[in-house]
């Protein structure tokens, strides 16, 4: 009986030690996933706080930028920068205003050929021109002056066509001439800074009576900051201008295109209706 009771109070003492270590681990354990817990949060808390001065510092870049820019504009002699800058905005202004007349001069030409082909295989000569007349562009002023002479003959027609295609191709490049003179004058305002800039900074050196980098960094920079800015701006309008030209170049291939099929339209219509 003793051993019984010394085997059972044994077993006890070792259930309750076994317990005890296994709650004193997992003690250990919640208290190690505490610290981590806390750990993590004041490594958050402080990434938290390291990328709110980036944020901010983000923020400063940004509107440094524009303020830069002002800068720049008043440091670059605020003469020859307002001159660049007027040269730029009726470059623009010629640009856009380019871009928008050709655009509205863009027609489904095809479309156009066919609805007036159609009109002249019933023999509905007026609903032919009303159709040219009714729209948009070069291509339908060109058609409306065939129309206009489809009872003259076949060479009147021609060179009526000939004639007033011209006429429309000038209209296209209507004030290009102006957006190259921009672009030339902005450089050249640029250079112009530049020149006036090394000039200042040599009479400053003849002033001071030394040659040293405060005394020339100033005529210097006025001298680059102009000349950065006018190359800047005949970058721009050189841009819109070959964009322009482009457009240009694809309405007067349509135009010609649209010539001759309307020539072959009217022949057809006077081999069918004047016999």
């Amino acid at each position: 009986m003793k051993k019984v009771f010394a085997f059972v109070a044994m077993m006890g003492l070792l259930t309750f030690g076994v317990n005890q270590t296994i709650n004193a681990q997992e003690t250990e354990a919640a208290a190690v996933e505490e610290v981590a817990q806390d750990s993590a949060s004041v490594s958050e808390a402080d990434e938290t706080v390291q990328a709110a001065p980036a944020q901010v510092e983000e923020a400063e870049a940004k509107q440094g930028l524009h303020k830069t820019i002002k800068i720049k504009f008043i440091e670059g002699s605020a003469g020859f920068m307002a001159l660049v800058a007027i040269a730029m905005i009726f470059g623009l202004a010629l640009c856009i205003e380019r871009i928008i007349f050709l655009s509205l001069s863009e027609i489904n030409s095809k479309k156009l050929l066919e609805d007036i082909q159609t009109a002249l295989e019933n023999g509905d000569v007026e609903g032919a021109k009303t159709i040219s007349r009714n729209t948009r562009g070069p291509v339908a002023s060109i058609c409306y002056q065939g129309m206009m002479r489809i009872d003259e003959g076949l060479d009147v027609v021609e060179r009526s066509v000939v004639s007033y295609g011209s006429v429309q191709a000038s209209n296209l490049e209507k004030n290009l001439s102006w957006i190259t003179l921009f672009i030339a004058m902005s450089p050249s305002l640029g250079f112009l800074g530049t020149v006036i800039g090394m000039v200042q900074a040599f009479d400053d050196i003849q002033k001071a009576g030394d040659i040293s980098p405060n005394v020339v960094a100033g005529g210097m920079k006025v001298a680059l900051i102009t000349t950065i800015f006018g190359i800047i701006v005949a970058l721009i309008l050189q841009v819109f201008y070959n964009y322009i030209l482009s457009k240009v170049e694809a309405l007067n291939t349509d135009m010609e295109d649209s010539s001759v099929s309307l020539l072959d339209i009217i022949m057809k219509y006077n081999l069918k209706f004047k016999k």
